[in-house]
């Protein structure tokens, strides 16, 4: 069993801002995995379901950022799972909008919701860090992220919430490579063939039709008849 937690701040007033993002992962994957609607639980809102081969548990801690290790820490103890089976989606400033990336364990780098995390359960678990951008100065950060993302956000940041519910069965089964290639596929999919060749390239010779044909034998040229008229016609009735 998987323990997927989004980060986020309780209420329509935060619904859309940048720090909710972890929340919108988390809806994105119950909406398209058929999971059941959320229900409050462990200071939080609680819902389960299967990604692939493995039940999942999907938690957004009500408790607002700074407190959301209080309701993983509950959820974790009651379902007997370790840390090792946690992953957290949150935003992450230091990633350029549109960018995605996994991460095992380490600091916390600043993150109120991370904070709290490894206050209650430790920092052995993963990270699915998507990127919104820096405001440029630290003094701008909290209005920053407490602010609704932008339209031109809209476009990148719906690829973004497609591609984690396209790969969430292959986090959940412990594939984070194939993971990110499935968000990366939504993020920058492949260009379409035109299914022009290039008009200056030469064209191959097919293997069956457009064999070499083998030249003719040259026919001689003939030869000058040099026998006199009588040789000639008493050859004809010899």
């Amino acid at each position: 069993m998987k323990l997927f937690v989004g980060l986020g701040n309780p209420g329509s007033k935060y619904a859309q801002n940048r720090h909710n993002i972890g929340f919108m992962a988390l809806d994105q994957i119950a909406s398209d995995h058929g999971f059941a609607p959320f229900k409050g639980k462990f200071q939080g809102a609680l819902t389960e379901g299967r990604l692939g081969r493995e039940k999942v548990l999907l938690l957004k801690p009500e408790t607002f950022m700074n407190l959301s290790g209080q309701s993983v820490g509950e959820a974790l103890r009651f379902y007997k799972l370790t840390p090792e089976d946690v992953v957290v989606f949150h935003d992450e400033l230091d990633l350029k909008p549109g960018k995605l990336k996994y991460k095992m364990g380490g600091g916390h780098a600043g993150h109120n919701g991370l904070r709290s995390i490894h206050q209650h359960i430790g920092e052995a678990y993963g990270r699915v860090r998507m990127g919104v951008g820096h405001p440029g100065r630290k003094d701008l950060v909290s209005h920053y992220v407490l602010h609704d993302f932008h339209k031109m956000d809209q476009d990148w940041l719906d690829d973004m919430l497609r591609g984690i519910s396209d790969g969430a069965a292959h986090l959940a089964e412990g594939d984070t490579a194939k993971f990110s290639n499935a968000v990366a596929m939504r993020l920058n999919p492949p260009r379409p063939s035109t299914g022009k060749g290039n008009p200056n390239a030469k064209a191959k010779p097919d293997a069956k039709t457009d064999k070499p044909k083998t030249k003719p034998e040259p026919v001689p040229a003939p030869t000058e008849d040099t026998r006199s008229a009588m040789q000639k016609l008493m050859d004809k009735f010899s």
